[in-house]
């Protein structure tokens, strides 16, 4: 039984005892009565207010899972840089004071993807992690370098 439906019952009760209507004990009843009436019509109001904040937090739950995804999916395009080889446990060890290892990233012709590499690497050829195709990897120079003079690089390294 609702609150607002106990409070009727209380009400209908009341009116069959047939107490006299100026009796101590009759203001007592009429009081609680009124009483279990105003607060179950606040009770009411309230669920109703969090039916209606539940369903605008889900929408925005919605909207902002679409951000994350919109977010995320830019973030994977970035380039790569050193952190994304490194456990959150090297980060935290006192000794770790980084290496000179030296980072690559290939495109994926088939499905963009960009795959990062380190210079351990064997062998010229990498398998993409996305679509499995078999990647063939020049590690030719690429015209950043200081070591680019006589090689027909596209880029000019940059004087100092």
């Amino acid at each position: 039984m609702k609150s607002n439906e106990s409070a009727a019952y209380l009400k209908g009760m009341f009116e069959g005892l047939g107490l006299k209507a100026d009796s101590p004990e009759a203001k007592l009843f009429v009081g609680l009565i009124d009483t279990v009436k105003t607060l179950s019509e606040e009770i009411a109001s309230l669920e109703a207010r969090i039916n209606e904040l539940t369903e605008y937090v889900e929408e925005m739950d919605d909207d902002l899972s679409a951000v994350e995804e919109d977010l995320y999916a830019d973030e994977e395009d970035e380039d790569c840089d050193e952190d994304d080889y490194f456990d959150d446990e090297d980060e935290d060890d006192e000794d770790y004071e980084g290496d000179d290892t030296q980072y690559y990233e290939a495109v994926c012709p088939s499905c963009k993807e960009v795959i990062c590499f380190d210079e351990t690497l064997e062998g010229d050829e990498i398998t993409c992690p996305s679509c499995g195709e078999k990647l063939e990897l020049d590690f030719s120079c690429d015209g950043c370098c200081d070591s680019c003079e006589g090689c027909d690089c596209e880029e000019e390294t940059e004087q100092e």
